[in-house]
């Protein structure tokens, strides 16, 4: 039994609540001057239900824009698909697409704030659990956050809940780098208090130390703060909760979920359900598949190749690596499997770039070739990876391009090295950086006269 079951269990008495504080998002709703949330954070297992009730929201933010944000705009994947599918991949983003909403992402943030300024007034006194209930939420805020800043760049900085016709209503946006101090002090704050692990499979998919320090990880090297990031990955790196799993148990990292390699899943069952199969596993109805590049840049003997997609059939072929090799109509529904947002993979390669970028090759060079051995294909040193792709760096780059593959991660890591433009413009013409980010979505537009659209868009 997954234990996302156990949030619809705690948090039945709340939805009416989040129904009516939040039901679309706090930039988007008619202001309401009665509610407060001390209505509801009475007790510690309200408190704790409030925030079972921001993991709830996540479901909805992630189920598919995991892929249209990380992966659909690179080069990867390939497309018959309409609408947001070959919007993205054409580069022709329009303020209507889907993909351009950010509601989900601002009623997390809504949960989040009404449960780091309710939960201290539930406990007499500051406790260790109250503390690690306030580091859960700001870990949530930080990573619906740090979507916001890299899918539109300057965004609307909430953090207080709404509950007053004397608060501003109206809310401009923020700058991005604002925004990314206020991630990075929600991030410290959860790295220090958050639990170091949960029992069972509750440690995979609830926010952790590991966790707080993978996801600080990601956001210091967005900001090319190397040292700092090299900092965070060595916490998860010395965690002995995380280990890389061997090559036969790969595919089950997400096929099955809460593996020692895994750092933070977003938990499906079968009434949330994933779009996994909607979006990698019909063919040439997919959403997505592989594209012509990205099945030509496997090297000879990796292992990972035949996990990854279906290398039997002709093209357009299903993507596997969600599902398991040799899925077909007739194999279980993976419509409850978790989404995978932080694994170790991800880590050691970001410590790899991280030490790259300092002039740490040997480390760096290190560090990659525990994820190739794993895939058993040869080690490299600094002169082969340089013969081989370039430079280590690129060396690098493109082991996150298969180990990662379909994840969430390619568009985002070309944007963050500066390679977006000379990866995707002879695919789709990109070539300004105004371009990288989304236009806001028009009825964010409509709803909120402070908000412009972005400089590309108008």
């Amino acid at each position: 039994m997954r234990y996302i079951t156990n949030y619809k269990i705690i948090i039945t008495g709340i939805l009416a609540f989040f129904a009516f504080s939040c039901s679309d998002s706090i930039l988007d709703k008619d202001p309401v001057s009665s509610f407060s949330g001390q209505g509801f954070y009475k007790t510690s297992s309200d408190a704790q239900a409030g925030v079972y009730g921001i993991y709830d929201a996540l479901q909805s933010t992630f189920r598919v824009n995991f892929a249209y944000w990380g992966e659909g705009r690179a080069d990867a994947v390939a497309t018959n698909h309409a609408g947001d599918p070959v919007a993205l991949i054409q580069n022709n983003l329009t303020q209507s697409i889907s993909s351009a909403r950010w509601n989900n992402i601002y009623e997390t943030v809504s949960r989040a704030n009404y449960a780091i300024k309710y939960i201290p007034d539930v406990f007499e006194n500051e406790s260790e659990f109250s503390l690690q209930l306030i580091a859960q939420a700001k870990a949530l805020r930080a990573l619906s956050y740090f979507f916001a800043v890299r899918v539109w760049g300057d965004v609307p900085l909430i953090t207080e809940p709404y509950e007053s016709v004397d608060q501003e209503f109206f809310v401009p946006k923020t700058d991005k780098e604002k925004v990314l101090d206020q991630i990075v002090e929600d991030l410290i704050f959860a790295s220090e208090n958050c639990k170091d692990n949960f029992s069972g499979d509750k440690t995979r998919i609830l926010f952790t130390k590991g966790g707080a320090n993978a996801l600080l990880t990601q956001v210091y090297m967005w900001r090319k703060q190397y040292n700092e990031a090299i900092e965070s990955a060595e916490k998860v790196l010395d965690n002995s909760q995380y280990s890389l799993v061997s090559m036969n148990d790969w595919s089950k990292i997400f096929t099955s979920g809460y593996s020692n390699e895994s750092i933070f899943e977003v938990g499906y069952n079968e009434t949330q359900t994933n779009a996994l199969r909607v979006l990698y596993a019909l063919g040439s109805d997919s959403d997505y598949f592989p594209s012509e590049s990205f099945k030509a840049a496997f090297e000879d003997g990796d292992l990972r190749k035949n996990l990854i997609y279906d290398t039997t059939n002709a093209t357009p072929k299903k993507i596997w690596k969600f599902f398991g090799e040799g899925f077909s109509d007739e194999s279980p529904d993976p419509s409850s499997n978790n989404i995978v947002l932080l694994r170790l993979a991800d880590i050691i390669l970001l410590k790899a770039e991280a030490h790259n970028k300092l002039g740490n090759n040997s480390e760096a060079i290190k560090l990659l070739n525990l994820i190739r051995k794993r895939a058993e294909i040869p080690e490299l040193d600094e002169t082969q990876a340089t013969a081989l792709y370039g430079s280590v760096e690129s060396a690098i780059l493109h082991e996150r391009l298969i180990e990662l593959s379909f994840e969430g991660h390619r568009w985002f890591d070309l944007v963050r090295t500066g390679r977006a433009i000379s990866v995707m413009g002879p695919i789709n013409g990109l070539s300004d950086e105004g371009n990288f980010v989304w236009p806001i979505h028009e009825d964010a537009l409509n709803r909120n006269p402070s908000l412009q659209q972005n400089d590309f868009y108008r």
